[in-house]
């Protein structure tokens, strides 16, 4: 027969006790307050949420106020932008709280996956949360059925006012009611009837930057020189982004009229928004509002920023620091040139311009690319110039920007001189310089015109 059994209690030690609450010990209670809305009806609710559970967590002499965790303006149907909820959850996972309480179901959360798996995570660590609203405690047996079937619930809740907001304002676009952000849109505020109007010193950085850009700068050196003039942007940045400036560049409101829903949602839970490139309806309104900017200015913008983008396709940068960028290419490798400076022992600097693929490669390819003095193709291009002003023959094209004025009014005066051509955007005159085996340039207009000239 064996001896008597010995059994011997061993109490949990304080790290234990941590997951494995005991009933009798002092909990720390936190509540958790939400509203989507800053609408001042939905703020007198918030105030009154926090309120209501800060005097009843003080009042309770078994409770250990744990704090307040509140989210104002946030969406329920995803937990990634609600910084306080997930500082309360992390608190959670670091044992500062042993107790939630919150309003209802629909307060903490109406993504069904995000909810059940954060009760179940809470749950392995003893961690309750209380519904008062559905009078549901996540730690009784019925409560994660019930959970279940009501989260469902209000995640169709939220699906439905996703629907039938999404309905209203398409509805409102089929009217032609415009939504602007006027607060971060330069150039425009509103009035009383929340129309779009004009904002007169604004409007003056808009057609700055629109004209920089059709006098050849680029998007870069456009914001760098809004810096340069202390100009800054409209929320009160010293600093231009260059994004910033092409999307301005392309906005049609500036000259009255509006594209509607550029943008969709994807998805209601996510609220990821994508561009909207034909899956759903655009509307566009014409003439909706006072103009900055004309309209064959506007479109002539595009087309300079379809033949820059269309310059960026075929592996050739864009650029526009130097007149004659981009325009020189090599006669027998077909790469661009590059600008270079000579230095001499006398501190003489001289400008040159040469091959890419030449100086890239070494002096191996391209042996018939010729090195060409800044100072020589400007008094090739001067020569052009002034023959064909003598033989009034025409060089601009019919899609003439205004970037060309400074040549142009040259032509007017029968007068053309090296600063008129350095002032002028060549680019949108000369197709391209091409430097043929060391004796010839030619130089090919837009106009289809051809010319040649010996070094």
């Amino acid at each position: 027969m064996t001896d008597q059994k010995e059994i011997t209690v061993i109490p949990p030690t304080e790290k234990h006790d941590k997951h494995i609450r005991v009933e009798q010990k002092q909990l720390k209670v936190a509540a958790y307050c939400r509203v989507s809305t800053r609408f001042e009806q939905q703020e007198n609710s918030y105030e009154a949420q926090v309120k209501y559970f800060t005097e009843k967590i003080v009042a309770n002499p078994k409770w250990s106020f744990a704090g307040i965790y509140a989210d104002q303006g946030k969406p329920a149907t995803s937990t990634k932008q609600r910084d306080s909820f997930n500082d309360m959850i992390a608190d959670c996972y670091d044992g500062k709280i042993d107790m939630i309480l919150t309003k209802s179901i629909s307060r903490f959360a109406r993504n069904t996956v995000d909810f059940l798996r954060i009760i179940r995570e809470l749950k392995e660590r003893q961690i309750r949360i209380v519904f008062e609203k559905e009078n549901i405690d996540t730690m009784d047996s019925t409560g994660e059925l019930l959970i279940t079937i009501l989260s469902s619930q209000a995640q169709e809740e939220s699906r439905n006012l996703s629907e039938n907001t999404r309905w209203g304002i398409a509805r409102k676009f089929e009217q032609g009611v415009v939504q602007v952000n006027h607060m971060k849109f330069m150039g425009y505020t509103k009035d009383a009837n929340g129309n779009l109007i004009i904002v007169p010193e604004e409007a003056e950085i808009v057609q700055k930057i629109f004209d920089l850009y059709l006098q050849g700068l680029g998007t870069y050196r456009i914001a760098k020189e809004l810096e340069r003039q202390g100009i800054r942007t409209t929320t009160g940045n010293v600093k231009w982004n260059s994004g910033t400036i092409n999307k301005m560049l392309k906005c049609e409101k500036y000259i009255g009229d509006a594209m509607l829903q550029k943008t969709y949602t994807v998805d209601f839970l996510s609220k990821k928004r994508i561009v909207n490139d034909g899956i759903v309806k655009r509307y566009y309104i014409k003439n909706n509002h006072e103009p900055i900017i004309t309209r064959e200015q506007y479109y002539q913008v595009q087309e300079e920023l379809k033949r820059r983008n269309n310059k960026m396709m075929k592996g050739t940068r864009y650029s526009s620091k130097y007149p004659l960028s981009g325009l020189i290419t090599c006669g027998e490798c077909g790469s661009r040139y590059v600008r270079n400076i000579w230095y001499s022992k006398k501190g003489e600097n001289t400008a040159v311009w040469r091959c890419k693929e030449r100086l890239k490669s070494g002096i191996s390819n391209c042996l018939k690319s010729s090195t060409l003095k800044e100072e020589i193709v400007y008094n090739i291009l001067l020569d052009i110039f002034s023959s064909l002003l003598t033989a009034e023959i025409q060089i601009f094209s019919s899609m003439e920007l205004q970037a060309r004025a400074s040549i142009t009014k040259a032509f007017d005066k029968k007068e053309i001189t090296r600063e008129s051509i350095e002032n002028t955007r060549l680019s949108d005159i000369i197709k391209s310089i091409a430097s043929l085996d060391k004796k010839q340039i030619e130089v090919k207009f837009h106009t289809g015109l051809v010319m040649k000239k010996d070094l």
